[in-house]
């Protein structure tokens, strides 16, 4: 155990610091300016203390520590050297930040003297962060490091989660100092915002909301997954048989199975959940920040509705959608004191939704998700809806694109078993988000699906699961195209297609998978789904599957720009006969009867 008088250097307190914060993996990659802390890791490292991850790309060090932190909970941890080292986790900090995910990222810095004088691999990585970060540091003394570092972790977590990054000059981390540790937990940081009590004088308003409503509808935000609210969410929904719509970052919130789930709302999101969003009298904010791909045309939404929104963040209270009563606070512990208050009058608020449950559950009827049924061709909806029977208990993880909404609308998932950048919408972010994934949880299955286009982005990340025999299954939804670029290109730009198309120079996926020693497959027909999927889930490894789809579908429905959430395009009613069928079907009579 380390004493207060022993001397030891900045980089020592720094792994130490980690180690009391029980870091268990650090995703990152060596360089000049952070050798000095490399080498001191090199040495926990021996004593089984701490593990390190060695991405090929900065940019997916820090995804995968934020793939981490969102399947856990808890801080992922990032290091990356000076210069373009630091630089290339601008793109990750910048997801982690509109997703309010906990990550804490290490930058190495050139020496205290040569700060200022443009040396080789110099710059203020502080300064340019600054608009994406929570907080950043950098540190100067390495007497303060221990500080520094139980702060960073602090802010990272409390309240609304985001990243903390902490810039270490060179030589901070060679220099030797008298080491007082400081423990986890043990901060005074009077500056940093509080997070204020659900108040308990807003819960009769609220009470009296719900029980005039007769419409009403749950909208689920990150917020109530990062709060591990699930239950209470669930419970509420139940007990005043209120229907529950999620954003992208609410996705898990309940079984999309329950018959009070309407799945996604928002562009891309399911003709009933957008019908019941226009329709509602009112609306129940829970950690949503009424951002525009939910909302539409920003004044039509929900415009017949109250709102009520509850939220830990007082910046997002109002920001786009002033609510008629609002509540800064944890989501968990605010819907535990809502549950009470209205527990014994459950009968009562439950019968009133009867007419509104009714209307809805017609809504589906005419209004179902489709998947086309094409016979010498793979549609990449059906693609998806099929992983819901072979992996329900997978992490999935997703690139940004079609792929992406087709995955948000046709997979059902667990709470924190959904990681996808919704904010930012950074493709590249898939694959090493399903690496942070495997590594929190080795024996589970993880599932990345990813599109031809985002890929390529960070392909170079193939090299990591095959180094650390990670099992990630990798399904690549092939259409040869960037194919929501492709779909606006034709909805909205006169089919005038400028650089999206993918075809010329992309790899075989399948030669680059055994590049790296990793298992491949193509399919390229819908009577191939079954066999191929069988075979990549039950070879032990990874395994990448190259699903070579129809080029020219689109993901429907969808709401255009400047339009209100009822104007969906793409919106087919399930009595046209159309060569469809829809999801309920599916799920009702099992997925071989097409």
């Amino acid at each position: 155990m380390t004493k207060v008088t022993d001397q030891i250097t900045g980089s020592f307190a720094l792994i130490d610091s980690l180690v009391k914060h029980q870091v268990k993996y650090i995703f990152g990659y060596p360089g000049g300016a952070i050798l000095p802390i490399y080498d001191e890791l090199y040495q926990w490292e021996q004593k089984g203390l701490i593990k390190h991850i060695l991405a090929r790309h900065e940019q997916a060090a820090a995804h995968a520590a934020d793939g981490y932190a969102r399947c856990t909970g808890k801080v992922g941890v990032c290091f990356a050297t000076s210069g373009p080292g630091a630089t290339n986790l601008v793109s990750g900090i910048a997801t982690a930040q509109m997703d309010s995910v906990p990550l804490l990222l290490i930058t190495g810095q050139v020496s205290r003297s040569f700060i200022g004088t443009d040396a080789f691999q110099e710059v203020d990585i502080f300064g340019i962060t600054l608009p994406i970060v929570k907080h950043s540091y950098v540190v100067r003394d390495p007497r303060h490091m221990s500080r520094i570092i139980a702060e960073a972790f602090y802010i990272a977590q409390h309240g609304r989660p985001g990243p903390v990054l902490v810039d270490i000059p060179k030589d901070v981390g060679l220099e030797k100092m008298i080491y007082q540790p400081v423990q986890p937990g043990i901060i005074n940081l009077p500056g940093c915002r509080k997070v204020y009590s659900s108040k308990v004088k807003q819960l009769p308003k609220i009470v009296k909301l719900i029980s005039q409503s007769s419409q009403p509808l749950l909208y689920v935000g990150g917020g109530s997954i990062i709060s591990d609210a699930h239950d209470e969410v669930k419970k509420l929904a139940i007990m005043c048989q209120i229907p529950i719509t999620t954003t992208l970052m609410g996705k898990g919130i309940i079984d999309e199975n329950h018959s009070l789930s309407l799945g996604m709302l928002g562009m891309h999101g399911t003709a009933y959940a957008n019908f019941a969003v226009s329709e509602c009298d009112l609306l129940i904010a829970l950690g949503a920040r009424f951002d525009d791909r939910v909302t539409g045309k920003l004044d039509e939404f929900a415009c017949n509705a109250q709102v009520i929104h509850i939220d830990i963040d007082p910046a997002e209270v109002g920001k786009n959608r002033i609510p008629h009563v609002a509540i800064i606070g944890d989501i968990k512990e605010t819907l535990l004191h809502v549950i009470s208050a209205i527990e014994k009058d459950a009968n009562l608020f439950s019968e009133q939704t009867i007419s509104w449950k009714e209307r809805i559950a017609n809504w589906k009827l005419k209004y179902p998700l489709l998947i086309p049924k094409k016979k010498n061709a793979l549609s990449p909806q059906e693609v998806i809806f099929s992983l819901n029977s072979i992996a329900s208990n997978a992490y999935f993880t997703t690139d940004v694109g079609q792929h992406q909404m087709w995955a948000a609308q046709f997979l059902n998932v667990l709470p924190r078993h959904w990681l996808s950048s919704a904010g930012l919408g950074t493709m590249g972010y898939g694959l090493p988000a399903a690496i942070g994934a495997q590594v929190a949880y080795p024996n589970s299955t993880v599932i990345c699906i990813s599109g031809d286009a985002s890929f390529q982005m960070n392909l170079q990340e193939l090299a990591t699961i095959s180094q650390y025999s990670l099992p990630i299954k990798i399904i690549i939804i092939n259409n040869r195209w960037q194919g929501m670029v492709r779909q606006w290109q034709q909805a909205f730009y006169g089919q005038r297609y400028s650089h999206s198309n993918m075809e010329a120079g992309s790899p075989d996926f399948c030669v680059l998978a055994s590049a790296f020693g990793i298992n491949s497959r193509i399919i390229d027909s819908r009577d191939m789904i079954d066999d191929v999927f069988k075979l990549c889930f039950e070879t032990d490894g990874p395994f990448l599957l190259d699903c070579k789809v129809t080029e020219d579908e689109n993901c429907y429905p969808m709401v255009a720009p400047g339009k209100s959430n009822s104007q969906m395009i793409g919106v087919y009613k399930k009595s046209r006969g159309l060569n469809f069928i829809s999801s309920e079907d599916k799920l009702r009579k099992g997925k071989n009867i097409i």
